[in-house]
């Protein structure tokens, strides 16, 4: 394992650890006891915060109720303004505790501020000024003062005949009883919530032992059953319906995997038997390639070395073929120049006869002076002939046998190849143009180019030209840089099938098979451009346009002169 492969399975490791620190029985108990409390909070504020407002609404409605029987007692005082009588009445107030102050305020006018007519002051209690502004908001909404511990309202004074407002009562009463009302509400909850709390607890961790307590039975099953690979085990069944199904799965998991070990272990063993048969097949597949791959080394060299016999035979049967159509050409002049010096003996014989028995006369002085300048003529020109036969044909063949350099003229290399093959050619139609410059000399194996010139024109004459009257063949050669030399041949025949030009520099292709073709022809032109000339040939052709070879080489001192 890589070191950041290794490096993200520790880190995956670690994540799952802290993953799985959170056990069922703790999340069990978080989830019922944040329940329990959530609900108990809910529950517990809602029952004091109605308790609250129940007493509270009895706190103002017995402070309202008091309010208004003092404003109905004060209505006919005020009336009268005795505020004696008034404050006497006030003071039966003393019954009810919860009252610490109450005012009576008598209206002058609808539009002037109320101005204290009688008053009540539980004892201990100071009398409040400054309410005057208050009496309306009071009348409306009752308020709690001094952080809660009194309640403040109001009421209006009217007259019972006239239903015209008198004044106002104002209203002071204690919350003390309100509050510790208040109290033991909310501290009675709470200890209702945390009894709760711990029922529901208590509850929780035995409900909880009762679910994780089989789960834990069967982690603990499987974690023995994997430390020991005793997969025949089976797990306890459960009175709680959920996990008696993962028994059942867990104990269906641990068959199938025996069953796949006993296959596993089955398959091994026919593994091993099989790897040892194998072993032995192979060592005896090995022995027997090895003597198979020696033979076919020995055969392919062999192969080697016929197809060189053959290239070899290929070239000495062309330069046999040159030699036969030669020495027939050649025979023709070397016949005729017999002939004259034959004839130029006879006559030769007559006159020294004529001279000798002195009857020889001018006219027949004359007349043979005539015939052996003729003669002499008939044998020059024929031997001329015959020399520059034999001088082309010594060159090609000599550059044929030598794999050595030498300068030469490229249009004179190629006329001479072209004078050799003459005797082959002198029978056809067929015209051969040479387009290269007269004064480009080159330095380099003449031998490779006559065998490929050779090869490639009587490829056209026997495959290129095949029932064609009259063929062109075309033949170029220039200087592409200082020192490479480009000779394009072209000729107008029936072009090369596809599926020929593919091939047609592997061995044994040709399209004579059976009729004298070998098929090493065009082998023998690539061999010699690439291995020979350390140069490069290429092709294009299509079928019935002809075909078009392009062949480039390296040159040494390559100039016009």
């Amino acid at each position: 394992m890589s070191y950041g492969r290794r490096a993200w399975f520790v880190c995956k490791t670690d994540m799952t650890d802290n993953a799985v620190k959170l056990s069922i029985r703790s999340l069990f108990l978080w989830v019922v006891m944040s329940i329990t409390t959530f609900s108990l909070a809910v529950l517990s504020t809602l029952a004091v915060y109605t308790q609250i407002e129940t007493y509270r609404n009895e706190l103002e409605s017995n402070a309202l109720m008091l309010a208004k029987l003092v404003a109905r007692s004060s209505s006919n005082y005020l009336y009268d303004e005795t505020p004696e009588r008034i404050e006497g009445a006030l003071s039966n107030l003393s019954a009810a505790e919860l009252v610490l102050n109450a005012h009576v305020y008598k209206l002058q006018s609808q539009s002037a501020e109320p101005q204290i007519f009688a008053s009540y002051n539980r004892e201990g209690q100071l009398l409040l000024g400054g309410k005057e502004s208050q009496l309306p908001s009071l009348f409306m909404a009752p308020q709690f003062a001094d952080n809660g511990h009194y309640l403040e309202l109001s009421a209006k004074v009217f007259d019972t005949e006239t239903n015209i407002q008198l004044g106002w009562i104002y209203l002071r009463v204690s919350s003390d009883n309100f509050n510790e009302l208040v109290g033991k509400s909310i501290w009675l909850n709470i200890a209702v919530a945390l009894a709760l709390l711990a029922i529901s607890f208590y509850s929780a961790v035995r409900l909880q032992r009762v679910v994780t307590g089989p789960v834990e039975q069967i982690a603990s099953f499987l974690q023995r059953t994997s430390r020991q690979r005793d997969y025949s085990a089976r797990a306890d069944r459960s009175s709680i319906r959920e996990l008696d199904i993962l028994a059942d799965a867990v104990n269906v998991m641990l068959f199938r995997m025996q069953e796949y070990m006993q296959k596993q272990r089955q398959a091994e063993e026919q593994h091993r038997k099989l790897n040892a048969s194998l072993e032995d097949m192979v060592s005896h597949r090995t022995t027997a390639l090895k003597d198979a791959n020696q033979e076919l080394i020995q055969t392919l060299e062999k192969l080697h070395q016929f197809q060189r016999q053959i290239v070899q035979n290929e070239k000495m049967a062309s330069l046999g073929d040159m030699v036969a159509g030669v020495a027939h050409e050649v025979n023709t002049p070397i016949g005729l120049g017999v002939t004259a010096s034959t004839m130029m003996l006879d006559r030769l014989e007559v006159i020294q006869k004529d001279f000798d028995n002195k009857t020889l006369k001018a006219s027949a002085m004359k007349r043979f002076l005539d015939e052996s300048k003729e003669n002499l003529n008939i044998i020059y020109r024929n031997l001329n002939r015959a020399a520059e036969l034999i001088s082309s044909f010594k060159q090609v063949a000599v550059d044929q046998t030598s794999e050595s350099s030498r300068s030469f003229c490229v249009v004179q290399l190629v006329n001479e190849i072209l004078l050799s093959l003459q005797p082959r050619l002198k029978k056809l139609k067929h015209n051969i143009n040479v387009n290269c410059d007269p004064t480009l000399n080159v330095e380099t194996k003449a031998g490779p180019i006559n065998q490929i010139l050779i090869n490639l024109i009587m490829n056209s004459v026997i495959h290129g030209f095949e029932s064609m009257e009259e063929g062109t063949i075309d033949i170029s050669a220039e200087l592409v840089s200082d020192n490479k030399l480009k000779l394009v041949y072209t000729d107008n025949g029936k072009g090369i099938p596809p599926e020929i030009r593919k091939r047609i520099f592997d061995p044994f292709v040709t399209t004579k098979r059976g009729q004298g073709g070998s098929g090493l022809g065009m082998h023998l032109v690539y061999n010699l451009v690439t291995q020979a000339l350390n140069g490069s040939i290429s092709i294009t052709s299509e079928e019935g346009e002809g075909v078009e070879f392009i062949i480039v080489f390296p040159v040494i001192n390559a100039k016009t002169s």
